[in-house]
């Protein structure tokens, strides 16, 4: 056996070390690099090729407006795009205008074609410069194709010629709406809305489309202008209205002898029929129809008189038992014909389209109603009673007194108010009431209506002037009248009062801060008038002096007169002898001690002499002779 030598043992060898992952990456890296770097060479191969291969035409899949243009030289595709791009004349954009339209082409609206612009686009694809992006975009136009759009021109100022001639056709004039009336025919147009095509605003829509390169339709665009009036119809059936009937007007609360109701016939209407225009701001305005006040003024102006009423006071007598007022005659409110109101009235009926309207009034109550009380008044006292004698009086004389006496029964006068007696007289006639007598007029003493009025008016000064009221206006009688030096309560001249409506009055003014009742009473039978005062005393006293006669001169001889209608033998006297005077009268009105007219004048009454005259019938024998 042979003996074996064993083999050496060796160490074990270690495991390889991990390779780190950045150099994975590394080494990744740099393989993709080349092998991009191998493609990217490939890829410029083919590009310089495919570039040797198209160089002077359009690269293939590139076309414009649809046209394939792959392989064209620019003059070729020139050709081509000409013949193919017919959009410039394609009746393309349509204006409307509800039912009118205007159809226009891109051309004629200011687009062209730039024919080499579009072709060089066309050639550029592909051609920048940039070999990788040039690559790209070839590769992209031959496998999926690439559409240039043609480049056009616009030229919006054509647009505005051509919608200018359009905005001729289109215009409306701003029109107002007329109303017109002549008597009773009423005629009216309407109104129109004034519009203006709004040419920029329209443009800008057709740029759209046209910039699109497509076809549309474009609404016109306006600017409206309304008229002031725009439609008067309604007006206008008013006014008809207003003129289709009689209008009658009326007192709403008629009294017994008002006159009325009047009429005013359509024809008159019409005349007065007014149509006025107004504005209601600086954009609008409308019609108003109604009569013209002035026309209606003319017509009710002459209704003033007769329809106005006076305010009348109510009338009382004062029970002296009872102290208290006592109703003679109701008050009665003033009315006045309110011309203004009525106007309004009757244009505001016929607005409503009502043919009657009520008149307007003005009404002012009484100042003294019917329900006054004294307490109220501060009437409490009999504060001055007068009276005067007429014995001997004719009976037409004494019907004047008892007339004028009965017109100032129970009358009011005011705390500060100045009485009238011609304010309150009213008419003296005979259809008032009054007769006949003796009056002094022009110098001689005749027969007229009335006389006997101045005993009454001579009665109310003296009750005022002995109740110490003011006097504000007061004519004696030309000369000395026997009724007024004799009678109750004074005696001799100076104290008298003529009035002869309108030129000669009597007046006083009542002034205390209480009302003045009136009372008149007549007595025939006696021969006397007694006048009464009621009120408060405000403390006054009144003294009056003796009447001082001075410059006492005679009356004339008598006159005699030769009257034609007098039988022969008969005479007659018709003015009585008085002996002309001058007479003062003094009063003194004083209160606590204190007088309180000291600055008031005498009461001065001139008379004139008077002579007494008689009538005689012709061939009366024994008349005096006459001096000269």
């Amino acid at each position: 056996m042979y003996a074996s030598n064993p083999l050496p043992t060796l160490p074990a060898r270690p495991a390889p070390a991990p390779v780190p992952l950045t150099v994975w990456i590394a080494r990744v890296l740099v393989a993709s690099a080349f092998m991009l770097t191998l493609l990217a060479a490939a890829a410029l191969a083919l590009t310089a090729l495919f570039g040797l291969r198209y160089r002077d035409v359009i690269y293939p899949g590139v076309s414009a407006w649809g046209l394939d243009l792959s392989g064209l030289t620019p003059a070729e595709a020139a050709t081509a795009i000409t013949y193919a791009f017919d959009y410039p004349s394609s009746p393309a954009i349509t204006f409307r205008d509800a039912d009118s339209a205007w159809t226009a082409t891109p051309g004629q609206l200011g687009l062209t074609l730039d024919l080499a612009a579009t072709v060089n686009a066309a050639y550029d694809v592909g051609r920048t410069g940039n070999l990788l992006a040039d690559a790209l975009a070839t590769f992209r136009a031959w496998y999926g194709g690439v559409q240039v759009s043609p480049v056009v021109r616009y030229d919006e100022a054509q647009t505005l010629v051509y919608l200018n001639g359009v905005a001729q056709v289109v215009y409306r004039p701003v029109l107002e709406a007329s109303l017109k009336a002549e008597g009773v025919t009423i005629t009216t147009t309407p109104g129109q809305i004034g519009r203006q095509l709004d040419t920029l605003a329209t443009a800008a829509a057709a740029k759209l489309i046209v910039l699109g390169l497509r076809s549309g339709e474009v609404s016109l665009v306006y600017v409206e202008t309304p008229p002031l009036v725009l439609d008067a119809s309604a007006q206008a059936a008013a006014a008809q209205a207003i003129v289709s009937a009689p209008l009658t007007l009326g007192l709403a609360e008629p009294r017994e002898g008002d006159p009325g109701p009047w009429t005013i016939d359509p024809a008159a209407l019409g005349d007065m029929l007014q149509v006025r225009r107004v504005n209601d701001g600086p954009n609008a305005a409308h019609y108003e129809v109604g009569l013209d006040p002035v026309a209606l003024r003319a017509y009710l102006d002459p209704l003033v008189p007769p329809l106005a009423v006076t305010a009348r006071d109510a009338r009382f007598i004062f029970n002296d038992d009872t102290r208290q007022l006592e109703i003679l005659q109701a008050s009665q409110a003033a009315r006045a014909l309110d011309v203004d109101g009525t106007i309004a009235a009757i244009n505001t009926a016929l607005g409503a389209n009502q043919h009657s309207a009520a008149l307007a009034f003005t009404v002012t109550p009484p100042a003294v109603p019917d329900d006054a009380t004294a307490a109220a008044l501060g009437i409490t006292q009999l504060v001055s009673q007068q009276s005067t004698s007429f014995a001997g009086s004719t009976a037409e004389r004494i019907t004047n007194i008892q007339a004028a006496a009965a017109k100032f029964h129970g009358l009011m006068v005011a705390p500060g108010a100045t009485f009238s007696f011609g304010d309150n007289l009213g008419d003296v006639s005979l259809e008032t009431g009054f007769a006949e007598a003796l009056i002094i007029y022009g110098g001689r003493t005749i027969r007229g209506v009335g006389g006997g009025v101045c005993q009454v008016s001579t009665t109310v000064f003296r009750a005022a002037y002995f109740g110490g009221y003011p006097i504000v206006e007061r004519y004696s009688h030309a000369y000395r009248v026997g009724y007024y030096e004799r009678g109750p309560g004074w005696q001799g001249p100076g104290l008298d009062a003529t009035v002869y409506t309108p030129l000669v009055d009597f007046k006083f003014t009542n002034d205390t801060p209480y009302w003045l009742l009136m009372e008149t009473y007549v007595d025939p039978g006696a021969g006397l008038i007694t006048w009464k005062f009621y009120s408060t005393s405000d403390g006054r006293t009144v003294q009056v002096s003796q009447a001082n006669v001075q410059n006492v001169v005679p009356a004339p001889e008598p006159l005699y007169e030769e009257d034609a209608s007098l039988p022969s033998g008969t005479i007659k006297q018709v003015d009585y002898a008085a002996d002309g005077a001058d007479v003062t009268v003094t009063r003194t009105i004083t209160r606590d001690g204190v007088v309180i007219n000291a600055d008031e004048p005498p009461m001065t009454t001139h008379y004139q002499p008077w002579r007494a005259i008689f009538n005689y019938g012709p061939g009366t024998t024994g008349i005096p002779t006459q001096a000269n």
